[in-house]
């Protein structure tokens, strides 16, 4: 009998393990074989180069470690601007205000709008000659402000930067909304009986219970933000002169590129890249949640 249970519990996981190892272990090793290999992705001939084009990602591709600490850059101004705005809308939605439910849902916009739409709009409104961000200012008096804002280098980052955190923020709203309202509500009434104000609780119950919530927010956009690809090939097109190339965009040049196992190689690391910040911030997240109890 104990055979059969072991045997039918493996049966039962048998289609997961058999899904997982078809589109996600297969492509993987398949990916990291062709990364040994200098191949331009049409000919039936590869060269077998072993670690070397890792090597050259590592030690002699400034462009690519130039996309990693942009999309950090992108990644930071998202777990500060997009975070916190979400958690304080939902903080906001979370309490008796009026209309609450339609905030929510014109909060809850943006994310599932089609990132290339999403893209062109803010391409023509932050359009240097005819957009309508300058138009406004030049209206209002501030046409010193005017500024060719995706071809300038010093401010095509942050608009990109500032329009992911944008289109973005609806998810962590949601999260963050999901998580206040599953704080029991007789904390607050007995934080109120025993003289407690607004800050005390926000401070002493809101914040130390959404803790966990928080890291998870914070774990998705990292993962989301460095991954950003749609948004910005709308936008710039990883440009002016790779100021918003981001390690997707690299990878697709490359492979633009005719240098196949090259970008396999890049993807290689930029997944062993995402899955080290998850196991970091996963161990971080246990240990906030062992000290918490």
């Amino acid at each position: 009998m104990k055979l059969k249970s072991t045997l039918e519990n493996y049966l039962f996981v048998l289609p997961a393990v058999v899904i997982f190892s078809i589109f996600y272990i297969y492509p993987f090793s398949q990916v990291f074989y062709l990364g040994l290999y200098e191949w331009d992705g049409v000919s039936a001939a590869k060269q077998f180069m072993g670690l070397t084009n890792f090597k050259e990602i590592i030690f002699s591709d400034p462009i690519w470690w130039k996309s990693m600490l942009q999309a950090g850059w992108m990644t930071l101004v998202a777990l500060t601007f997009q975070n916190i705005l979400a958690f304080l809308l939902a903080w906001a939605c979370d309490r008796e205000i009026r209309f609450k439910n339609w905030y929510r849902l014109v909060f809850f916009i943006p994310p599932i709008l089609s990132e290339v739409v999403v893209g062109l709009v803010w391409q023509w409104i932050l359009e240097g000659n005819y957009g309508l961000l300058n138009s406004w200012l030049t209206q209002v008096g501030l046409s010193d402000l005017t500024r060719t804002w995706l071809t300038d280098p010093k401010t095509a980052l942050n608009c990109v930067a500032i329009v992911h955190s944008w289109k973005g923020f609806g998810w962590g709203f949601l999260i963050f909304l999901a998580g206040l309202q599953t704080i029991p509500r007789e904390l607050y009434e007995a934080a109120k009986v025993d003289g407690a104000n607004s800050w005390y609780t926000f401070t002493k119950i809101t914040i130390p219970l959404m803790v966990p919530v928080a890291i998870l927010v914070a774990i998705l956009t990292i993962l989301g933000t460095m991954q950003a690809f749609v948004l910005i090939m709308a936008m710039t097109g990883g440009g002016p002169a790779y100021h918003t190339q981001v390690p997707i965009l690299r990878i697709l040049g490359s492979m633009d590129g005719s240098r196949y196992g090259y970008a396999c190689a890049q993807g290689i690391l930029f997944g062993v890249i995402l899955v080290t910040i998850s196991f970091i911030q996963y161990r971080f997240s246990k240990r906030s949640q062992a000290k918490g109890a």
